[in-house]
């Protein structure tokens, strides 16, 4: 590894653990906490991410992926509906849970949409869920619309209240839209395949 990157390296474990210890409040971290527990110089937040913003970006991905990657269910369940409900309750719940963080980490993918965004990584895992109700072709559309839908309802969710009536402060509710939306999901891409 080289000096530079052993710099970034610090600048950015030590970026987590303050969004870790601020409860994902990154407006309250300053550049300058940053590379004083970093031990390093200011100027070398700009020169490795372009900003500061830049850099909470990049860190907030990082935790986001982990939660995603380091995601199991254990339960079995009867149906792939059933199972792709469980998941994506979860995920809903961490994204309000963590709002802070999921905010930025969902912007940042509608900035960035690419193959190692983490809504691309939640759908490739809401994909695994799906064993055999769905049809092969009929899956990456579903999860596609199901990670957008929970996506904009998570960054509107008073709008969402006022049309739909879901009040998302309230852990029901969430569940109760994640069963209606995969319900939907599941009758279309049924339809979809005779």
């Amino acid at each position: 590894m080289s000096k530079n990157e052993n710099v970034k390296d610090r600048i950015i474990s030590v970026t987590i653990e303050l969004i870790e210890q601020y409860g994902g409040d990154t407006k309250s971290i300053t550049a300058r906490m940053i590379t004083e527990k970093a031990e390093v110089g200011l100027g070398l937040i700009n020169y490795h991410f372009g900003s500061k913003d830049n850099l909470i970006t990049e860190c907030v991905q990082r935790i986001i992926g982990e939660v995603v990657s380091g995601f199991h269910i254990e339960q079995e369940f009867l149906s792939d509906k059933e199972c792709l409900i469980a998941w994506a309750t979860y995920v809903f719940d961490f994204l309000f849970e963590h709002s802070a963080i999921s905010r930025i980490s969902i912007l940042g993918d509608f900035q960035n949409y690419s193959q190692d965004s983490n809504s691309v990584y939640t759908q490739y895992g809401f994909v695994k869920s799906l064993n055999s109700d769905i049809p092969e072709k009929n899956k990456p559309m579903l999860v596609f619309i199901l990670t957008a839908a929970m996506q904009v309802a998570f960054l509107g969710s008073a709008t969402v209240n006022q049309i739909l009536g879901y009040d998302f402060t309230k852990k029901k509710d969430r569940a109760k839209y994640i069963e209606k939306l995969v319900d939907i999901l599941f009758e279309g891409a049924v339809e979809a395949n005779e």
